[in-house]
């Protein structure tokens, strides 16, 4: 059974379960005609499939009737799959078909709903179903129309859904850690609670996080035991205002023996504006969030400031570009932060990932972040021990952090990858 909800989308899987068949795997009740020969593969649809997380051993076995091209300037049919995360906890697909060279200015796009209790199989299987249902204006106008059939399956009757849980969806998670080894032990337990409502108009989510960590090491025969923790509790709060504008609360209580806090509280009322339409957020995203609030903070220790707590006022700047398309993707964000009773008190961090597709065969990979950080308030006063240093016990000063990392890739060879040989693994892994 279909699970998709979206208008147009649904009424296509619902009302018209489209089996798209290769002759010689004969549907029910449907005449085969024989197949043409004198048809041959090479004159398929060539096609390029930009996907992060499909399994394209599956696809190429389900779809033998097109020609999978591993350079995308040499497709006639350039396709990108994107995910988002929907209030229900399932994922969003979103499809752009765009034609190229013969085929340009076809195009289309489909989406495909999937709910967070749907296996990974099932959703493999509705992910290349969409693939089918959009390749087939453009397979319709090559020599192989003559090989697929269009099967439909029985009518199914639509039902107005009752959600008895009103869009709230919850999640738990308990997840225990333990290394060991004659000299050095290490438990670490992780558990989270959240609760999200995602509909058009409001997105609210609530989120608790625990993480315990003790440590136990011996030296010189004597044992040290040393224990870290952090709790926190994130609300956020945001009502759509049209297709480009948003205001909302992010708010959070948190305590860290890392970072030297007993109990914190922040505020921070925001808005943001998105210069492309949300709708469109799939494909291209340009956003600008502002926020301004305060920070309430109890210390553990007295700081390197001579504070055991202080009420502190603050604002932040977020502008984040994401764009996806068939020359590559860029996802990159510039956040700034400051302190107003002191502006040197600041940060700014910016970071993302981008991959560019050069020329035929050749792609570039870049990723990394850098910062400057001159707001570590809640520093304690003194040196840290050796044992707080080595096991990352307490937040150190620092004025920068970077990380970072890049990736050339040149491929050559013959066009075609349409071939599925699963034997000892794949590629270089034999698991």
């Amino acid at each position: 059974m279909c699970k998709t909800t979206l208008p147009g989308v649904a009424l296509v899987m619902i009302s018209l379960f489209i089996s798209v068949t290769i002759l010689g795997q004969e549907p029910e009740n449907v005449q085969v005609p024989e197949a043409d020969t004198s048809v041959q593969r090479v004159n398929g649809l060539r096609i390029f499939i930009d996907c992060a997380r499909c399994d394209m051993n599956y696809i190429r076995e389900e779809v033998p009737y097109v020609n999978y091209v591993r350079d995308v300037k040499e497709a006639q049919l350039y396709i990108l799959e994107t995910r988002e995360r929907t209030g229900s906890g399932g994922n969003k697909y979103t499809y752009a078909f765009v034609g190229q060279k013969e085929f340009d200015g076809l195009s289309d796009t489909l989406v495909y709903l999937s709910r967070p209790d749907d296996t990974r199989d099932y959703q493999r299987i509705w992910r290349t179903q969409m693939l089918k249902m959009g390749m087939m204006p453009f397979v319709a106008k090559t020599p192989l129309y003559s090989e697929v059939l269009i099967n439909p399956t029985e009518a199914m009757e639509t039902q107005e859904v009752e959600d008895n849980w009103n869009n709230w969806v919850f999640e738990l998670e308990f997840e225990p850690d333990f290394e060991g080894e004659e000299s050095f032990k290490e438990l670490e337990l992780q558990n989270s609670v959240s609760a999200s409502k995602i509909t058009h108009d409001w997105k609210l989510e609530v989120d608790f996080d625990y993480r315990y960590t003790r440590t136990k090491y011996t030296y010189d025969d004597t044992l040290y035991t040393n224990d870290k923790s952090y709790q926190g509790l994130e609300l956020l709060v945001v009502k759509s205002l049209g297709e480009h504008w948003s205001a909302g609360l992010r708010s959070e209580l948190l305590s860290s023996s890392y970072t030297n806090i007993d109990l914190a509280l922040d505020i921070m009322p925001s808005v943001e504006y998105n210069i492309f339409p949300y709708s469109k957020s799939t494909h291209r995203q340009l956003r600008f969030l502002y926020g301004i609030g305060s920070s309430y903070r109890i210390y553990n220790d007295t700081t390197i400031y001579d504070q055991t707590e202080e009420l502190l006022w603050q604002q932040q700047l977020e502008i984040a570009y994401q764009v996806q398309e068939k020359w590559g993707s860029i996802n990159v964000s510039l956040q700034g932060s400051n302190f107003f009773h002191d502006f040197s008190k600041n940060r700014v961090e910016f970071g993302g990932f981008v991959s560019i597709r050069i020329l035929k065969g050749l792609s570039l990979r870049v990723r990394g972040s850098v910062g400057r950080i001159n707001d570590q308030l809640s520093l304690v006063r003194g040196e840290a021990s050796e044992a707080e240093i080595l096991l990352q016990l307490q937040e150190l000063q620092t004025s920068y952090n970077l990380e970072g990392g890049l990736g050339l890739t040149y491929t050559f060879g013959s066009i075609y990858n349409n071939i599925v040989n699963p034997r000892f693994g794949n590629g270089r892994r034999y698991y």
